[in-house]
């Protein structure tokens, strides 16, 4: 059911539904939201079992703020903000950061080689992206698919933003290295 993308008289009646507790309300926004949302925290955790586990945590949290969204700006982007940070918190709480370095021991990496990413389809990326080491993974998403910047990256995560930009060198070198690797085997 796309429910937020025609009609916007039916997302505000919908929305407000939802806010009153209507079940069958909240179902259309999850039915709505969960594929996009499940993509993102897969992303993000690299594991089904753990990606489903934030998923619905996720959605707990959407609908207990629910009443936080003034209808100003962008209901799937407001979520997507709930979705991101609960991937975060569960990322914290497991201290995925705990053997990370900062950017000055990371700088014989190197990512400039020729970009094989062209050459892959978009589930052969994600794939690859999920085989990253938590840590990697969790900046590599924030940096280069959510769009936050090096400070943001830091404060989210309680590390300094030399190591956000040591996670991110990595995880490039790392990326170009396995999409490398897989066009070897082709």
């Amino acid at each position: 059911m796309q429910l937020f993308k025609d009609n916007s008289h039916l997302y505000t009646w919908t929305i407000e539904k939802a806010k009153e507790g209507d079940r069958r309300a909240q179902k259309a926004i999850y039915d709505s939201l969960s594929p996009k949302m499940y993509a993102l925290c897969l992303r993000y955790m690299g594991q089904r079992d753990a990606a489903e586990d934030v998923l619905q945590d996720g959605f707990v949290t959407l609908f207990a703020k629910l009443d936080s969204f003034s209808g100003e700006g962008s209901f799937e982007g407001w979520a997507r903000k709930i979705f991101v940070n609960t991937a975060l918190m569960n990322l914290r709480k497991n201290d995925i950061l705990k053997e990370s370095e900062d950017v000055d021991s990371a700088r014989s990496l190197s990512s400039d080689a020729p970009s094989a990413v062209q050459d892959l389809g978009y589930k052969e990326l994600m794939q690859i992206i999920s085989e990253l080491p938590p840590g990697f993974r969790t900046v590599f998403n924030m940096y280069a698919i959510e769009g936050f910047a090096h400070n943001e990256i830091a404060e989210a995560l309680g590390i300094s933003e030399g190591t956000s930009r040591s996670q991110l060198l990595r995880a490039r070198a790392m990326l170009q290295a396995k999409i490398l690797e897989r066009q070897k085997k082709k």
